[in-house]
């Protein structure tokens, strides 16, 4: 009789505790990054003496297990980091993209060149000479303008590439702790299954950063590279490493990881800071292509300038000044007399001169090269767009494919409550009948 009654109050623990783990499941539903909990039972058994046959004396919960799949938590990383960078590659590309187009530089351009034809057109007349340098002063502010943005972009993308940084060497940190906590803990407990939840959560968020590729232990401690292939070490057990960033005159940019006395460069193949590593190089290549530009206008234009003649019959003088950069362009004319219009025989009414500017004009191909980084840059714009849309879909599939395993399905638990309570129910039955047959063999007594 007493077997009975430990049998009855072995369900009751059990499924007092399974109900507790339903309760878990439904209270977190909606929270992201719970993994659905279950139990693990097993028979409390023994061998009888006489007859060798297993006798039930009923049954212990043996621990708490998490629904979880890491190759499909692996496919949500990889989607994840995917769709970081080609959307943090996007942002740097419209950035360039307001810089070339922000100050009207290819108007501007144009604007001078046409003004030019004016004074062509008449001369001797101060009129179109003035108009002429306004437009002068304004295309050089244009390019000062662009120029300025693109270094501001390039200033902007160090400051989120430091607090990316930032934030990876952060969550390598929190990881290293997780990974101390699941060393401590006993395995199968709920310490531990919410341990292995803060784990994944911390490596999708790693994963935002910078593509990582996870291993895991028998105590469930994440061993994390980045990078790519064999990758470069940031966190093992409770060891860190870390991350910094660094970026060179020419736009090129560069992870280094320390570990100890040892460095190696990271070259992020994903997340945010693979694309800030594609913006950078897009941003330093408009920048010289920039200032190839302005240089060769430049000195195109006060060449044309030195060889024709002014007003005043005299050489002309340079039109523009060149500051500490190329695109740091300024007015050094100030006088429409001064525009040299004239060939050197033509006197001082000619206009032979501005021809050889038209000439440049055409030759350089000023206007079609800023038109062309533009239109350059916005096909590649659209199509970075139509691949994140791709890789968002993708993302989005492996999320459905993870959570269909992990996620709580409120339908699947309120069976599972009412299967749970209707078996607590039963074993409350079993202790009942048996204290009351025991009760009623004292009483024949």
């Amino acid at each position: 009789m007493s077997d009975l009654l430990s049998i009855g109050a072995s369900g009751v623990r059990a499924n007092q505790t399974a109900l507790g783990v339903v309760s878990e499941n439904i209270a977190n539903a909606g929270v992201t990054g719970y993994s659905r909990r279950t139990i693990t039972t097993t028979e409390i058994s023994s061998a009888s003496g006489t007859t060798g046959r297993a006798t039930g004396h009923g049954v212990f919960v043996t621990g708490v297990t998490r629904a979880a799949d890491q190759f499909k938590a692996a496919a949500v990383r990889t989607a994840g980091a995917d769709l970081a960078r080609t959307e943090a590659g996007g942002v740097w590309m419209d950035r360039i993209q307001s810089s070339l187009t922000g100050a009207g530089l290819e108007g501007r351009l144009t604007a001078f060149f046409n003004a030019a034809k004016g004074v062509a057109a008449d001369p001797t007349a101060t009129a179109p000479r003035a108009v002429m340098l306004e437009q002068a002063n304004a295309l050089a502010a244009s390019f000062t303008a662009t120029g300025v943005a693109l270094a501001n972009a390039t200033a902007e993308l160090d400051a989120t590439a430091d607090g990316a940084v930032a934030s990876l060497n952060s969550l390598s940190a929190a990881l290293a702790k997780v990974n101390d906590g699941l060393s401590r803990v006993t395995p199968n407990t709920n310490a531990a299954v919410n341990l292995a939840d803060q784990r994944d959560a911390i490596l999708e968020q790693m994963s935002g950063l910078v593509d990582v590729t996870a291993t895991y232990d028998a105590a469930g401690r994440a061993t994390v590279r980045a990078g790519g292939g064999a990758g470069t070490t940031l966190v093992s057990g409770n060891q860190v490493a870390t991350v910094s960033y660094a970026r060179n005159a020419q736009g090129t940019v560069a992870f280094a990881v320390t570990s100890g006395d040892t460095v190696s460069v990271l070259a992020p193949q994903g997340g945010a800071l693979g694309g800030i590593a594609d913006g950078a190089q897009r941003i330093a290549g408009a920048r010289i292509e920039l200032s190839e530009l302005a240089t060769e206008f430049v000195a195109g234009v006060n060449a044309v300038q030195a060889g024709g003649r002014t007003l005043d019959n005299v050489a002309g003088a340079p039109l523009f000044t060149v500051g500490d950069s190329p695109t740091d362009i300024t007015m050094t004319m100030t006088d429409p007399r001064g525009i040299a219009a004239a060939a050197p025989d033509e006197g001082t009414r000619g206009n032979a001169n501005l021809a050889a500017l038209e000439n440049l004009r055409t030759s350089a191909r000023f206007e079609g090269t800023i038109g062309n980084m533009v239109s350059t840059n916005a096909a590649a714009i659209q199509a970075r767009g139509v691949v994140a849309e791709a890789q968002g879909a993708i993302h989005d599939g492996a999320i459905a494919a993870r959570d269909a395993i992990s996620g709580v399905d409120l339908d699947r638990e309120a069976v599972d409550l009412l299967r749970f309570q209707q078996a607590y129910q039963a074993s409350s039955r079993v202790i009942s009948i048996a204290r009351d047959t025991f009760q009623t063999l004292l009483d024949i007594r």
